[in-house]
């Protein structure tokens, strides 16, 4: 009998996952017949050409549960971005290799579908050989909720037995450490799944605590709060031994009728409690980190231009009535003039021998992230979308961006950034030019300047200063001052930004 074991790899893009489905070809005496095998692997997918690894920030399915082809499966956290991803055929989730919280790099297998229920048994025994490519400690096996007495039953009849020790103190810090809490900026952060959890059991996430990192509220955060009424309280206390005579702890007791339940405080972390500690990146910071570092590969120099904003405020003040931005404006000001200079929105070839330029003007935009780290939505052909389309896309995409919604296109296409410190007071300050690019443009905040006119007269001006970093293999001095001298007559002349 002869055996041969060719595999065929089907990768899909987006927002589907990667299976490889392995087939077995049986040859025996003239005779050939082809199986499919019936356990496939799901696979960390690739959601950005700079991912390398992912982590599951929620499974939407859980192992036994049946799943069809295009239904989302399971959140994975990029390098920018939170994504639903669906499953690509029909069958049962058999086994989750990778559990919530756990990272994978692309290409390692995260869970094993069965094609029927004959075949789970099947998926299960593959999860002990399945590694997630990165060292990451096994998944703990998950008891079932029908067991839990049977596993808990031995426990309690040894304490029984043997004299109970005395009663540790109580850790109230640490268990106001673990419960669930608002964010101390006001912001709601939820899991995908847990919006769509929300949205079906008609609960406001606005009343809702996360226990999720940074304050994310989780699946579990909305069916405790459905369950129980309320938000925090809701949440599972830190895990201690149980004890049947113990008396609840006077933190858990429910407050009398009479009395007011005190307003939720945010989580706040004092200086006190972060010296001597040590945290890990997430993926966004680590992201941020990796591109910083690449940059310094890059010979940049930088032109500075102060630049009177009084034109540009007198436009502002007139269009924001009608939803328009200043970072609309600075935008499409940084569109209009980049149209005559295609070098600076172009970008050097990976080899360093060449200049690849680009079709677009787009303009990236940095924006902090609440959980650190920052990202760059981008604006779409600035120099071609009016005004008022462009403050309307950058609202939407700071909204989905902060609750890391963004698809991957939407913050990796820019060719050419946009960094504005200048709502923070920052007078000047100089920006690290992102790999891949030409050119940053650092934005100060305008204020109010003493300055002297072509006849000597003094007067008081709105001036910004505003600093251009470039790749010098590409770019050269003259072209960047030209450049800055074409933004300065747009941003002092900005009646065609309204065309």
């Amino acid at each position: 009998m002869q055996v041969t074991a060719p595999i065929s790899r089907h990768t899909l893009h987006g927002s589907q996952l990667k299976i490889r489905q392995q087939k077995l070809l049986v040859t025996r005496r003239n005779q050939r017949v082809e199986t499919c095998n019936a356990v496939k692997e799901i696979f960390m997918p690739a959601l950005s050409s700079t991912m390398t690894e992912g982590k599951i920030v929620s499974w939407l399915k859980s192992e036994g549960d049946k799943i069809t082809k295009g239904e989302s499966v399971v959140v994975v956290e990029s390098d920018k971005a939170d994504m639903d991803v669906e499953s690509f055929q029909d069958g049962i989730l058999g086994a989750i290799v990778i559990q919530e919280g756990g990272v994978a790099n692309v290409g390692a297998p995260i869970a094993y579908v069965a094609e029927s229920d004959a075949d789970l048994q099947e998926a299960k025994s593959k999860v002990g050989g399945a590694s997630n490519g990165n060292g990451a400690a096994p998944a703990s096996k998950e008891v079932p909720k029908e067991d839990v007495g049977k596993v808990e039953a031995p426990v309690a009849a040894k304490s029984e037995a043997a004299p109970a020790p005395p009663t540790p103190p109580p850790a109230p810090a640490a268990s106001q450490a673990l419960a669930p809490q608002k964010r101390a900026d006001g912001r709601i952060i939820a899991t995908p799944y847990a919006k769509k959890l929300a949205k079906e059991l008609g609960v406001d996430l606005n009343s809702l605590a996360g226990s999720g990192p940074a304050g994310r509220i989780t699946a579990s955060d909305v069916e405790g709060f459905k369950k129980g009424g309320n938000g925090a309280a809701t949440a599972p206390s830190p895990a201690a031994p149980a004890t049947p005579s113990a008396a609840p702890s006077q933190a858990a007791q429910a407050p009398p009728a009479d009395m007011k339940p005190s307003t939720p405080q945010p989580v706040s972390t004092s200086v006190s409690e972060l010296k001597g500690t040590t945290e890990p990146f997430n993926a966004l910071q680590a992201a941020v980190a990796k591109n910083m570092v690449e940059s310094l590969k890059v010979p940049e120099f930088r032109v500075a231009y102060s630049i009177n904003t009084d034109a540009l405020d007198a436009l502002y003040k007139r269009l924001k009535p009608k939803g328009v931005t200043m970072s609309g404006l600075l935008a499409k000001a940084a569109g209009v003039a980049l149209s005559k200079f295609p070098t600076l929105y172009a970008a050097c070839t990976a080899d360093g021998k060449g200049i690849t330029y680009n079709e677009h003007i787009n303009i990236a935009m940095a924006v902090t992230m609440p959980d650190g780290g920052l990202i760059t939505p981008v604006l779409k052909d600035a120099d071609s979308t009016d005004i008022y389309q462009i403050s309307r896309n950058w609202a939407d995409l700071v909204k989905r961006a902060r609750a890391k919604k963004l698809a991957p296109d939407e913050f990796n296409s820019g060719t050419f950034t946009i960094s504005n410190m200048g709502m923070y007071g920052a007078d000047t300050f100089d920006a690290i030019l992102p790999p891949g690019t030409a050119a940053i443009l650092a934005v100060g905040g305008s204020k109010p300047t003493v300055t002297v006119d072509d006849n000597g007269r003094f007067g008081v001006q709105k001036v910004m200063k505003c600093n251009l970093t470039c790749d010098h293999r590409i770019v050269y001095g003259a072209g960047a001052a030209e450049f800055m001298l074409e933004l300065k007559s747009v941003i002092e002349n900005p009646e065609q930004l309204t065309f």
